[in-house]
């Protein structure tokens, strides 16, 4: 791990990221927009799924740009799996944002009951629900979609996600790692959510017509990437591997909607059922919380254990002798 903070290579990944990230929403917003006709907000038109799916590989560009420019040559990339000490972390990395996504909607719809329909009405008048499973119940349904998002984490979600942890948990979290653990995750948690916020504007995850638009929405998911990047960054330094950030990243995507199947009426993006929103993003809050209290969670896999007090130096010792 490194043991100075590299102020010069930061300024360069973070400028090539967010160059690339503001370019690309620019074509996309003179291009039609994010949705283009679809009204909904829920379906990016397919010139900007295209490019949206480019721009999760900008943090890697960057990471990539950096290196060459700067000649810092491609030692601790984190590429290497490290799957037989860390088997655990992955593990986690796939099922804690499922757990995550369900906790914040089970609490938002606790607290508004009036949103939830098992029925899944509102999903099928949008065409939510897949032909499979038209005519199965809203359990057997669930169920499905958990399996789903499994799936996708470890399939072409990996490889989309990988794109953007490549940089951020691979790359930037590392050089500001010598600022603390604890400040560095923060720093990366905002730089990451304001690196969306082009997109953002444009009505991604919040659409357009919330309370407090177009400010609370990107301000928001800032909070949200830091809670995020909390635990993206646990399971990267304890492992020494960007993998499990990149399975953990995928099943946040992939598990996004899981709660929203249910949601009856219009849907309060800014509150939730989605992870995005102020009440659905509870379960990523505590687990953020937990790993932010918990000792030695954000400690690198290859930090040495702290000393033990002299005391109990002095009684090995003797013991020994």
């Amino acid at each position: 791990m490194i043991s100075t903070f590299d102020r010069r290579r930061s300024w360069i990944f973070v400028a090539v990221a967010y160059g690339i990230s503001i370019a690309l929403g620019l074509v996309i917003f003179f291009n039609g927009g994010l949705f283009g006709a679809d009204s909904s907000g829920l379906n990016p038109a397919p010139f900007a799924t295209t490019l949206l799916m480019g721009l999760m590989f900008a943090p890697t560009v960057a990471n990539i740009a950096t290196r060459l420019i700067t000649r810092e040559g491609w030692s601790n990339t984190m590429l290497r799996p490290n799957l037989r000490r860390g088997w655990r972390f992955y593990l986690a990395a796939l099922l804690l944002p499922i757990l995550a996504t369900i906790v914040g909607g089970v609490i938002y719809y606790l607290l508004f009951p009036n949103k939830f329909d098992l029925s899944m009405a509102w999903a099928r008048e949008m065409g939510m629900i897949a032909p499979i499973g038209k005519d199965w119940g809203p359990g057997m349904y669930f169920i499905l979609l958990v399996a789903m998002a499994l799936v996708t984490s470890v399939t072409m979600g990996l490889l989309l996600s990988f794109g953007e942890e490549f940089g951020w948990r691979a790359y930037f979290l590392p050089k500001l790692m010598p600022l603390g653990p604890r400040k560095a995750v923060l720093l990366v948690g905002v730089i990451h959510g304001v690196w969306h916020w082009p997109i953002i504007f444009m009505g991604y995850e919040y659409g357009f017509g919330y309370w407090g638009a177009p400010v609370v929405g990107p301000l928001l998911f800032v909070v949200f990437t830091i809670y995020l990047s909390a635990f993206l960054a646990w399971v990267t330094l304890r492992t020494g591997s960007v993998w499990p950030a990149a399975v953990g990243h995928a099943a946040i995507n992939a598990s996004a909607l899981l709660m929203l199947y249910f949601v009856s009426g219009d849907v309060a993006r800014l509150v939730g059922p989605l992870p995005v929103g102020i009440v659905g993003s509870l379960g990523y809050a505590v687990l953020a919380l937990l790993i932010f209290l918990t000792p030695r969670t954000l400690a690198p896999i290859d930090t040495p254990p702290p000393p033990e007090p002299k005391v109990v130096q002095e009684l090995a010792q003797r013991a020994a002798i």
